[in-house]
């Protein structure tokens, strides 16, 4: 995750609500905010979990435009690929590491929260109508599991 403000890119964007706290949402790099992102995370209003899960959130999104990926057109795969790609083991070739140099793959605790944000944005999504094919598949896997060699998301 990079700190700081992010100009041409997805980044985090922190409001202040009526209530006097913070609330958290995505916006594209013309200032509009990113209406799936928002829809998901509005789900978690008013906890730190929709904090955590913006900054996890903005960075899949970011490599799933690197990768030309789409909710309505995603599979089980591109969520699968993003893991391997932050350093989850998983059982599929996922392409280029995501997190390169000065940045380290994420840690067990990281990897955790981040298939947990990653499942439920997709779950969410679908839950909306999107994407019917890739419930099943969701609902089908199991995120995470430790093996001998470590921490995987697989089937």
């Amino acid at each position: 995750m990079r700190s700081g403000m992010v100009l041409g890119d997805l980044r985090v964007q922190q409001m202040r609500r009526a209530g006097g706290g913070w609330s958290y949402t995505i916006v594209r790099p013309d200032g509009s905010v990113h209406e799936e992102a928002d829809s998901f995370l509005r789900t978690y209003e008013g906890r730190g979990t929709q904090k955590t899960y913006a900054y996890y959130l903005v960075d899949h999104l970011r490599w799933r435009a690197r990768e030309k990926l789409t909710t309505g057109a995603v599979s089980l795969h591109g969520p699968l690929r993003y893991m391997g790609a932050v350093g989850a083991r998983v059982e599929m070739p996922f392409g280029e590491p995501w997190r390169t140099p000065p940045k380290r793959p994420y840690g067990s605790s990281a990897l955790q929260v981040a298939a947990s944000c990653v499942k439920h944005f997709y779950l969410h999504q679908c839950g909306l109508g999107m994407n019917p094919e890739l419930r099943t598949a969701l609902d089908a896997s199991c995120p995470l599991r430790w093996t001998g060699s470590g921490l995987c998301w697989g089937m």
